[in-house]
């Protein structure tokens, strides 16, 4: 059965529009055409970060953030970015009685806006910059499995990649849960891995409940 469900957070819980948007900003390069790079990218099975490198060899993106925030332009988002699903997803899956998580490849000050904006919502919060280790790497999943109150195998992971969140979940036992929405996803929605890793497939995060439902009943 399943009885715990972490998700992932870029595109998953927060809508990144915004946020890459800035970037371009940032770069002095017109939105529309970073978006494309993105996508050109993320479709050629790159890391997303070659898309700096791109537009300005050398990129270093640590680096960049702490130029950022030193001049005032943090990385940020808010409530306003959130999926509109994901207040009454995380209300109907704590409903049903199960335990909650967030763990991402998030940063120190992301894992700080997370905690203000989740912490009574969920049970875990957990960042690679919190743990040492960044997805897909396996250190990553199994510190959410040592976090976890519960076998590895009554886990749901729920991504939007399947490079960074499904495989990966899957090969260290978890179940897990491909959302159909940001770059990723849309661009592999239709590949082999998407169509025969994931546990759930779902358009939604609002569709988790009735899934999960499903397959405990099954389980019994």
């Amino acid at each position: 059965m399943i009885r715990a469900v972490v998700f992932d957070v870029g595109e998953c819980l927060v809508d990144e529009t915004r946020e890459y948007g800035t970037w371009a900003d940032w770069l002095g390069v017109p939105r529309h055409t970073f978006h494309a790079m993105f996508g050109a990218v993320i479709a050629q099975g790159r890391d997303y970060r070659e898309t700096f490198q791109e537009f300005r060899p050398g990129f270093d993106l640590y680096e960049e953030r702490d130029k950022r925030a030193a001049a005032g332009q943090p990385e940020s988002f808010g409530e306003e970015d959130l999926y509109e699903d994901v207040r009454p997803a995380l209300r109907q899956l704590r409903a049903d009685g199960l335990w909650l998580g967030i763990a991402g490849n998030q940063t120190v000050r992301a894992g700080g806006i997370l905690r203000a904006l989740f912490s009574d919502d969920v049970d875990l919060i957990g960042t690679s910059d919190d743990w040492g280790a960044s997805k897909p790497a396996p250190e990553f999943f199994k510190r959410v499995a040592d976090a976890v109150p519960f076998e590895v195998g009554e886990i749901l992971y729920v991504g939007d990649r399947c490079d960074n969140d499904i495989s990966p979940a899957r090969q260290a036992g978890m179940h897990t849960a491909l959302v159909h929405r940001g770059p990723w996803a849309t661009i592999q929605w239709s590949s082999t891995e998407a169509l025969e890793l994931p546990t759930f497939r779902v358009e939604g995060l609002l569709e988790l409940s009735g899934q999960v439902g499903e397959f405990n009943a099954s389980a019994r």
